[in-house]
């Protein structure tokens, strides 16, 4: 069985990496053959983790790219689609191109991406692509989403949906070992994109770092942070060889996450990076951090500004509630959000979307 993957982003991308890249082992064990065609590449996305602006011409060329795949793509059994076939062009050509392939489709949807359209700031995109992957979805096999929040959009239109939280392999992602004599670091990793969300918060982290010599660990914000640091901050640039270490060195991770449509379609996947890191978290009461936090069992749900120093100065003051908090996120890991939990479903709905089983 051969299946075209059809990803948005190259592998600097951790939406490829972990909904995609991340089951390949398994689906060759299970004889899935799975080739990768990329939208945008690495060029394009490297300069954006560095928080600067990617070149036209990586646009142009993913564009003309993801044509020449589609005329290829009847020699797969099925197509696995990250997102949509061709950013911000109408549904009708969404349509098309389901046409055209003339294969089975599985969409995936990590986040709310249909909100870049429907809640666009541009009133042309809003009046032009509201509904763009409307057609898309009505002529896939099957969408597979993030959290209730995207099925809950998906199964509008498509007629067999499935919650596939992005996971993580915590025979990798475990526990690092720290020394008492460490200083408390409470840790935040992303990109430049979602760093906006943390800013909100940074005073009362400041705050609280001033307080109680805590280091407050930034990973993937990008040059865009350094305006933000204070003196407690640390700056750490995001590369996947050095990912599980620098989780590994912090005592509490944060999500802070804005109120809004987008933001309430995060997948959380930075709260089961902490967890599977046996770190206990702080995050927003937004979305499917609701489902992913046990309220004083593997960390803490807040809302105001005074929640979060509150919530993250019970947790730098008590190393056993740390302790206690983030074992029992380490097993929620491994029993909901575990690559060894989620992989023969996935290797299941491929083999049901190609008509294989």
């Amino acid at each position: 069985m051969k299946v075209l993957a059809l990803t948005k982003y190259g592998s600097l991308a951790a939406s490829t990496r972990q909904r995609f890249m991340l089951y390949e082992s398994y689906l060759r064990r299970e004889g899935v053959e799975l080739e990768y065609a990329t939208f945008l590449g690495n060029d394009y996305l490297a300069p954006l983790l560095r928080g600067e602006r990617p070149s036209v011409r990586s646009v142009v060329t993913g564009y003309l790219r993801r044509l020449l795949d589609l005329a290829g793509s009847r020699r797969f059994d099925a197509l696995w689609l990250q997102y949509e076939f061709l950013p911000y062009f109408p549904g009708a050509i969404e349509w098309l191109s389901a046409k055209f392939a003339g294969r089975p489709i599985l969409v995936d949807y990590d986040d709310a991406i249909f909100h870049q359209y429907d809640d666009s700031r541009s009133s042309l995109v809003r009046m032009l692509l509201a509904d763009k992957l409307a057609p898309l979805l009505r002529n896939a096999t099957a969408c597979s989403c993030g959290n209730e929040y995207v099925r809950a959009f998906a199964a509008q239109y498509c007629r067999q949906t499935a919650i596939f939280p992005t996971v993580v392999d915590t025979d990798t992602f475990r526990p690092g070992r720290r020394k008492e004599s460490d200083a408390v670091v409470i840790g935040w990793i992303g990109s430049p994109s979602t760093w906006k969300d943390v800013r909100p918060v940074l005073p009362k982290i400041a705050q609280l770092c001033s307080a109680h010599g805590v280091r407050f660990r930034v990973i993937g914000a990008g040059s865009g942070a350094a305006a933000d640091r204070f003196e407690a901050m640390d700056l750490v640039d995001w590369s996947e060889a050095s990912e599980l270490a620098e989780l590994q060195s912090m005592d509490i991770g944060i999500m802070p996450v804005s109120d809004q449509p987008f933001q309430r379609g995060k997948s959380g996947y930075k709260l089961v990076q902490y967890m599977a890191c046996g770190l206990p978290v702080v995050a927003s009461s937004i979305g499917a951090n609701r489902d992913m936090v046990d309220e004083g069992e593997n960390g803490f749900l807040v809302w105001s500004p005074d929640d979060w120093i509150r919530a993250l100065g019970r947790l730098v003051e008590d190393p056993s509630l740390r302790s206690t908090l983030g074992q029992a996120g380490r097993l929620k890991a491994e029993r909901e959000y575990s690559l060894h939990v989620h992989a023969p479903r996935m290797v299941e709905l491929l083999k049901s979307v190609a008509g294989k089983q």
